[in-house]
């Protein structure tokens, strides 16, 4: 879905990430498109991935990378003390993390959520739908929770067909983490 090319979803959005707040987390970076982005915007970037090669070339430019496999058995958060201005996702879904995403964005801290969604199976992989988000999956994951006198202010939400680098159904959503 990508090319290489940061998500046209993570550069509209890129600018409400406060730059003052702290660093952005870039979850399972992969490549590091997104860490580029970021870094060439001006942020610090904590780059997470299970592969070593690609964290070793996003160190190089200035990101502090994380060797972490983040499906392994009895994985626990290592972020859990540790505030983030932002957290970029895109092309990646394990649904045991996502409880543990909100309580690390600092207050007007900002959530960028990409990846692909039931329809998908149509147009190319993933096709399992164990892979697959439901229809909006990421509005109840992210949206509909209230914790702890915290809430999130949706500034954007879809689940579309997208050709903006190869046809896929995907679906995405920023939102902006606020005290009640």
């Amino acid at each position: 879905m990508n090319n290489g090319r940061p998500s046209l979803w993570v550069q509209r959005f890129l600018e409400e990430i406060p730059k003052s707040k702290g660093p952005i987390l870039d979850l399972a970076c992969g490549a590091g498109r997104h860490t580029h982005l970021l870094l060439a915007a001006g942020h610090e970037v904590w780059a997470v991935d299970r592969e070593v090669e690609s964290l070793a070339a996003l160190e190089q430019l200035g990101a502090t990378c994380f060797n972490i496999d983040l499906e392994q058995d009895n994985f626990k958060w290592p972020f859990a003390a540790e505030q983030f201005a932002g957290i970029v996702v895109t092309n990646y879904l394990h649904r045991p993390l996502m409880s543990s995403i909100l309580p690390s964005l600092v207050e007007q801290g900002v959530l960028i959520y990409e990846t692909f969604a039931t329809g998908n199976e149509k147009y190319g992989r993933p096709r399992n739908p164990d892979f697959l988000l439901q229809e909006n999956e990421l509005l109840k994951h992210f949206v509909c929770t209230r914790t702890d006198g915290w809430y999130q202010q949706c500034l954007a939400f879809e689940h579309a067909y997208v050709n903006e680098f190869t046809e896929a159904i995907v679906q995405r959503i920023c939102v902006r983490r606020l005290r009640e």
